[in-house]
């Protein structure tokens, strides 16, 4: 091959080769930020919402959902909603628990939507990690989505939510589904424990990158109330690049009846707070070492409820599996007594199951057949036929009066 033919070669593979495309700065359209909820929710971002076990952040997350689906006021009621679609993914609750809370707050059930699986597949669940794209095709279709809940956001990384390249490989796609819906999403998360007194921001679980990579953090504390005083919360602004980061509300916790037999958590919303989010979280916890504690066992009821909510289930395998979660024996047992589960002794050992009534709260806006849960009684008769029929001694529901449970 000749100089002639060999630079004409070289010209054709330059003119194929790819380039990087620039923008020049002054063809860029300037746009202002949209929100959802006036400096806490922008659209077509991600904004991560955490805190201690027991704060209450699903149902702070529901709040806004209930009054985005309503077109009712935001805290401090200077604005008030514009009505959308929300879609709600939780890995912890189940839909009628969640049902029971936003009809609690007023949410229009019309415009609530549970992400319950992927269709054509028999029985296979959503996966945040994996579905993401799956998803916006179907959220498309909404009349006017507005907002996304994953709950725990941790689910949609599907590699080692502690390792920031994986963190954010795994949030693109929930960050692209954000942008090209103008849909709000708020991941819910935990803090990391014993990172009391550390900037809010920098105590999310996992990699510094779901901080990063929000657009806005809120987070959520209880305030340590004095004798006689009503417990109190607090949500405040811990990181924003879009808006003020300081400033949030304080707000409680109660409980309503919601259907027969079912009552649903709300949240209350109280007076505007100032202050940045340091600040106001050192005084929630200016006991550090009881909130732990009290975190602690809150995190434990809600992983010994979500264990039981489908039905009585072995001992042996909620020790098992609350060990791997991180929780104690000891917080387990405690646990069980908060939420006044059953125990009741079967040929193979100790089964425990919810009280009757929380059971039916758990199931009844699911599936009329679904089990109850609480009801140890096809249980107790099984263990009474049966030669071994040792129901130990029972307190009252059912549980056990002495500590001689042994696994």
């Amino acid at each position: 091959m000749n100089a002639a033919v060999q630079d004409l070669a070289g010209a054709a593979a330059l003119a194929n080769a790819p380039t990087v495309r620039l923008i020049r700065g002054d063809t860029v359209a300037l746009e202002p930020v949209r929100w959802v909820w006036p400096g806490f929710l922008p659209a077509a971002m991600l904004t991560i919402l955490g805190g201690a076990p027991g704060c209450g952040k699903t149902t702070i997350a529901l709040s806004v959902a209930s009054i985005l689906t309503s077109g009712g006021d935001w805290p401090g009621g200077m604005v008030r909603a514009s009505p959308g679609d929300v879609l709600i993914w939780s890995g912890e609750d189940a839909h009628p628990v969640l049902a029971a809370r936003l009809e609690a707050m007023g949410a229009d059930m019309r415009r609530v939507h549970f992400i319950d699986g992927i269709s054509g597949s028999e029985g296979e669940a959503f996966d945040p990690g994996r579905d993401m794209p799956l998803l916006e095709a179907t959220a498309e279709q909404l009349p006017a989505p507005r907002l996304l809940i994953l709950d725990p956001i941790v689910s949609a990384v599907a590699g080692d939510s502690h390792k920031g390249a994986e963190v954010r490989r795994s949030l693109q796609p929930v960050i692209a589904l954000a942008q090209r819906l103008g849909c709000a999403v708020i991941g819910v998360t935990h803090f990391s424990k014993g990172t009391a007194g550390r900037d809010p921001a920098e105590r999310i679980t996992g990699s510094i990158a779901f901080a990063a990579l929000a657009r806005l953090v809120l987070v959520a504390a209880k305030v340590q109330a004095d004798e006689g005083d009503e417990p109190r919360r607090v949500l405040v602004r811990a990181k924003s690049n879009i808006g003020p980061d300081d400033g949030g509300f304080a707000y409680s916790l109660d409980r309503v009846e919601v259907a027969p037999e079912v009552e649903g958590q709300r949240v209350v919303w109280l007076e505007a707070l100032q202050g940045s989010a340091r600040d106001v979280l050192a005084e929630a916890e200016a006991n550090p070492e009881g909130d732990e504690e009290s975190s602690a066992l809150d995190d434990a009821v809600q992983f010994l409820r979500s264990e039981l909510r489908d039905g009585p289930k072995p001992a042996k395998a909620i020790f098992r599996e609350a060990h791997d979660a991180g929780h104690s024996e000891r917080t387990i047992r405690r646990a069980k007594s908060e939420l006044r589960a059953e125990s009741v002794k079967e040929k193979s050992g100790w089964v425990w199951a919810l009280p009757i009534k929380e059971a039916k709260g758990a199931n009844s806006a699911n599936d009329s057949k679904a089990p109850t849960g609480g009801n140890l009684g096809n249980w107790t008769k099984s263990a009474s036929e049966s030669p071994s029929g040792n129901l130990g001694i029972l307190g009252p529901l059912g549980i056990l009066a002495d500590e001689g449970e042994v696994f």
